[in-house]
């Protein structure tokens, strides 16, 4: 028997065959082979159709049970990992009244910024752990002042994997980890945030349904099992955003647990038994996987918006066509540390939370047309989102986080030995690198879900570290780069 799992995220959908004796992955594909299309009618915005996510689900199962040749009727449970912090919006018909506001979007940071004031940070960061900031709720409420009549439509609203096991099943209903994302938990009175809803004049009655995190929350209907070539019937019995799934699919579940991600996004999450906010509103605190209001598990999340899309920019733009990634490294460790004075702010990709939402924008800083080259720019790049990811660490450090256990995935940013050695080098602290991907993360979620294992761990016994990046003896060239860095970043904050 199998388990399959998805990572919905904004560039591509992932998906997962997991063997459910082994623990092991037999296949894992990704779709499309291009990244997706992002709608941006203005600065700042960034919206994707969801109908394109489902698109590519199919695709990607498809693919997935003809390259590993496995029944799909041998599919005992589906997890779901998602891109974070989206509203879907559909009518009495399950119809989607408009495309997504997906999680870089940053047109509602005012509306937020706003609610803050008025309910009074005390009252937010205790309840919500929060800023209202440019999450789910606030993008509502933008739909809400700027498209009224399209506002009347809504029957509910949800986040992007919500969204995905509704079109698997028919059914809405949605996790407390997955409103506590959109700021639409209250963690003190364990329900929704009703203050907060009010202060928009958002109906309660919007909200999906809360079921537990592992639970049987839906299963697949008839006609979506046709689509998948699944069995009808079979269990949605995991759901979570893609940074808790993604820290789950480490093994990062206890306190003092740190997880690293490097993709369109990069994030550093540490998970605590405490319900810390930080009243300068630098990380984000939601639920993790396992949070019960008995026993809080919290998630404390670093986002930096500018990471692999700040490269992924480079690469299309910068790099000659069909450059990889692999060379864009050969041509980055030709150049000395520091990149010959040349540095690179990655914040490009909407408002930076750790910058109180600032849209801080990307730059190239120093540039000399007469002794800097393309690799100049691509070692420059991969240590100025390496020197973000240091700040941002430095920042949680602050706050009483020990940052020192990171786990990361082998994939996205944490492939590149510049970067990954960088963050390692100025931390002091190594970098344990996992064998993983979220979507197999979602697939050995859903097993735990339907009680295939006992207990959460059991799931996640077999990982192994495949490398440590080690910290390097101190080098003051990176020193001395990073100090730099962080002159420039001052002058734009």
């Amino acid at each position: 028997m199998y388990f399959i799992g998805y990572d919905i995220g904004s560039s591509s959908i992932k998906a997962s065959l997991v063997n459910a004796n082994s623990l092991k992955p037999i296949k894992v594909v990704s779709y499309p082979k291009k990244e997706m299309k992002m709608i941006s009618h203005q600065a700042g915005w960034a919206e994707q159709h969801p109908e394109d996510w489902w698109k590519a689900i199919k695709a990607a199962t498809k693919e997935l049970l003809a390259s590993s040749k496995v029944d799909g009727q041998k599919v005992m449970s589906i997890g779901i990992s998602y891109q974070m912090h989206g509203l879907v919006a559909v009518d009495k018909n399950q119809k989607v009244v408009r495309p997504s506001i997906i999680w870089c979007d940053s047109r509602a940071v005012g509306i937020g910024d706003r609610a803050l004031k008025k309910l009074g940070k005390k009252y937010c960061y205790k309840h919500y752990l929060n800023s209202p900031g440019n999450f789910t709720a606030s993008k509502l409420k933008w739909v809400k002042d700027n498209e009224p009549k399209l506002y009347k439509t809504i029957d509910k609203i949800m986040l992007p994997g919500d969204y995905v096991a509704m079109r698997m099943s028919g059914e809405i209903n949605s996790t407390i980890g997955n409103l506590s994302e959109g700021v639409l938990w209250d963690f003190k009175k364990n329900g929704p945030s009703r203050k907060l809803l009010k202060h928009y004049g958002i109906d309660e009655s919007l909200l999906p349904e809360v079921k537990p995190t592992f639970s049987v929350q839906a299963t697949l209907n008839a006609a979506a099992a046709r689509a998948l070539k699944l069995s009808s019937g079979t269990p949605i019995s995991y759901r979570a955003g893609d940074q808790p799934n993604n820290a789950l699919s480490l093994g990062v579940i206890e306190p003092g647990d740190v997880a690293g991600t490097g993709g369109t996004s990069g994030v550093v999450y540490a998970v605590t038994d405490k319900l810390i906010a930080d009243d300068m509103n630098r990380v984000n605190s939601f639920a993790h996987v396992n949070y019960t209001n008995k026993d809080p598990r919290v998630g404390i999340l670093l986002c930096i918006n500018g990471a692999g899309s700040m490269y992924a920019w480079l690469r299309n733009n910068i790099a000659p066509d069909k450059t990889s990634y692999e060379e864009l490294e050969k041509q980055a460790a030709k150049i000395a540390i520091g990149s010959n004075g040349l540095s690179v702010l990655p914040f490009g990709n909407g408002a930076e939370r750790m910058f109180n939402n600032k849209n801080v924008g990307a730059h190239f800083k120093g540039l000399q047309l007469n002794s800097h080259s393309k690799a100049h720019m691509y070692r420059a790049t991969l240590e100025g989102i390496a020197f973000a990811f240091v700040y941002g660490m430095k920042a949680m450090n602050k706050m009483g986080i020990d940052t020192s256990n990171l786990k990361v995935g082998n994939d996205n940013l944490f492939r590149s030995k510049i970067f990954s050695q960088t963050i390692s080098n100025l931390t002091g602290a190594p970098i344990k690198i996992i064998e993983t991907t979220g979507a197999t993360g979602a697939a050995l979620g859903s097993g735990y879900g339907v009680r295939h294992f006992s207990k959460l761990g059991d799931a996640f016994k077999n990982l192994k570290v495949e490398k440590v990046i080690k910290p390097q003896k101190k080098n003051e060239e990176e020193a001395l780069a990073y100090k730099n860095w962080k002159k420039e970043l001052k002058q734009h904050l």
